[in-house]
């Protein structure tokens, strides 16, 4: 079946084609680099998977409950729209809602695979390109696998969101080899990484809990890629020069705010325009998505401060937006604490696995004995 197919709004049949600026840059220094991203970059090729090995499709999902979630989660829930619904239009909100978030991890996926793709390209240093290199390969992966999950267990799809497109088109059109550090290693891998993290944390279901746990194992060093190669650079920066990666930042967090209101979601479930500014005035009235939002910046706000923009403009920029307090959050324990979990899951599942094949053992053993 073609993704197509799957498309709950039509999507552009032909190619996205966006116009990149800037150089391809050859280095014929092939001497030892950075001590820090040469391990990162061994850690990249060490911690290589297979999404058809390492991930269990044989578990069964729900299309109409993905996440295993409470209801109080979903922004109209207890609203007298929410009350309004039958319980087949409920189980389509939680449908939709599941598809179009994975939706937008999918696309993010094939962003970042470009975009990495583009800092092998432009950027200067030989041991940023081998870094980058290992992260084309592990989006390309990350992209498979969401797509797989979609087609196979969600059977629903959405588009890209206009706002993550155009946070990717202004990171892939600027001719400045930085931009695409900033734009997704620390924009919308940052912000990916926190929803993926959410998520994981809360859903019941083991399936998407593999998938998001093994995904966030890697997206925790890309954005530590990013944090060593914008630090070292931003440091001989001018205050200009700064300043216009600063209005970036602020125009960045805005589009991944705004992304996460999913104004389409309740256009395609056949509302009418009344229910749908109904449902858009839940959205942004949600306790519950206020903190989710929140949470998202959890990983940028602390690394835009560790790479050196943290002028007070852009700390007043963060205030307004309620998140400026998550600038404390230590992002080596973050990261950390990803691997961690990623591993626990590895470990419980091998040890399953084990178990099985010792009663396998003991089973073949008793009925040979017997007979």
């Amino acid at each position: 079946m073609s993704t197509h197919d799957l498309y709950t709004i039509p999507a552009e049949l032909s190619t996205w084609n966006v116009d990149m600026a800037g150089s391809s840059r050859f280095t014929w220094e092939y001497d030892d680099g950075r001590d820090r991203m040469l391990a990162l970059y061994q850690k990249g090729k060490d911690k290589q998977w297979d999404s058809v090995k390492r991930i269990d499709w044989g578990l069964e999902v729900d299309p109409y409950d993905v996440l295993g979630i409470p209801d109080n989660t979903i922004a109209i829930y207890g609203t007298p729209l929410w009350e309004r619904m039958d319980n087949k239009t409920r189980a389509e909100v939680r449908r939709h809602g599941a598809a179009w978030q994975f939706s937008q991890f999918l696309h993010g996926e094939q962003g970042a695979m470009i975009c990495s793709a583009r800092i092998v390209e432009s950027v200067p240093d030989l041991d940023s390109k081998f870094y980058a290199a290992t992260q084309t390969m592990d989006e390309a992966r990350h992209a498979e696998t969401y797509a797989r999950f979609l087609q196979e267990k969600v059977g629903l799809a959405y588009p890209i969101n206009e706002h993550l497109k155009s946070l990717l088109d202004s990171t892939l059109t600027d001719s400045r080899w930085d931009m695409p550090y900033l734009g997704m290693q620390v924009l919308i891998e940052g912000l990916a990484l926190a929803a993926f993290g959410v998520m994981r944390d809360i859903t019941t279901k083991p399936l998407p809990k593999q998938i998001l746990a093994y995904v966030m194992q890697d997206e925790a060093r890309h954005v530590a890629f990013g944090r060593m190669a914008l630090r070292d650079y931003y440091r001989n920066l001018s205050e200009s020069e700064l300043r216009e990666r600063e209005d970036f930042v602020i125009e960045g967090c805005y589009l991944m705010r705004d992304r996460l209101r999913g104004r389409e979601t309740w256009e395609t479930l056949g509302l009418s325009q009344a229910e749908v500014a109904e449902a858009m005035e839940a959205v942004d009235q949600s306790e519950y998505l206020r903190l989710f939002r929140s949470l998202l910046f959890s990983r940028i706000v602390p690394c835009v401060k560790d790479i050196g923009l943290w002028s007070p403009r852009l700390q007043q920029a963060y205030a307004d937006m309620g998140v400026l307090e998550m600038a404390g959050q230590s992002l080596e324990a973050l990261m950390k604490q990803d691997e961690d979990i990623a591993d626990k899951l590895d470990a419980e599942r091998f040890a399953v696995e084990e178990a099985e094949r010792h009663a396998e053992v003991a089973e073949t053993i008793a009925m040979g004995s017997t007979s």
